[in-house]
């Protein structure tokens, strides 16, 4: 069975972009094509629970398994050294990219504290979205109990939007709730 969000994009959303930005063909409407989750760790140079439990609640968020992301550089002032282990990424394609982004949008965002929209600055210049999430507790699916610190994360969105403007489009058409 297809995801909703999948469905709704071939059958309503694409026509609408194609009519919308006047592509010359179908192949030139811009489309989600991944979605990145990355949990920075930091904390994780002293306490090496706190990156397992990092990578245990991506993997629940994502119904995959994380990735343990390791440093690339040394840096003194921060006591790390290259190679240890500081952080845990996920990325999403097809169905389960589609899935994520449903409940993403209709149960996460909502839960969001004191939420007044996503910044529409907050692209770069090749039509991707960035944003970052302050606590992975908005989630459903991660217990509280099984919680050892409260971490943000950053979710990326990659179309292939050629400008910011058209992925804008494509996000909007998607139900993304960006300040007016």
């Amino acid at each position: 069975m297809k995801p909703r969000l999948k469905e709704k994009y071939e059958n309503e959303i694409s026509q609408a972009l194609f009519k919308e930005l006047k592509c010359s063909s179908i192949m030139q409407v811009p489309k989600i094509t991944k979605i990145t989750l990355n949990m920075g760790v930091g904390s994780a140079i002293q306490n090496p629970k706190e990156l397992e439990g990092a990578a245990n609640d991506l993997s629940k968020l994502a119904g995959q398994k994380s990735v343990i992301t390791k440093a690339k550089k040394s840096i003194a002032s921060f006591k790390l050294r290259e190679g240890v282990a500081i952080g845990c990424m996920v990325t999403l394609r097809g169905d389960r990219m589609y899935e994520f982004l449903d409940r993403l949008l209709s149960v996460a965002i909502p839960r969001i504290r004191d939420f007044r929209g996503l910044s529409r600055k907050s692209f770069d210049s090749k039509g991707n979205y960035t944003f970052g999430v302050k606590e992975q507790t908005i989630f459903p699916e991660v217990d509280f109990e099984s919680i050892v610190s409260v971490k943000g994360m950053n979710i990326t969105i990659v179309s292939t939007a050629r400008t910011d403007s058209d992925a804008l489009v494509l996000l909007e058409k998607f139900g993304f709730p960006f300040r007016k």
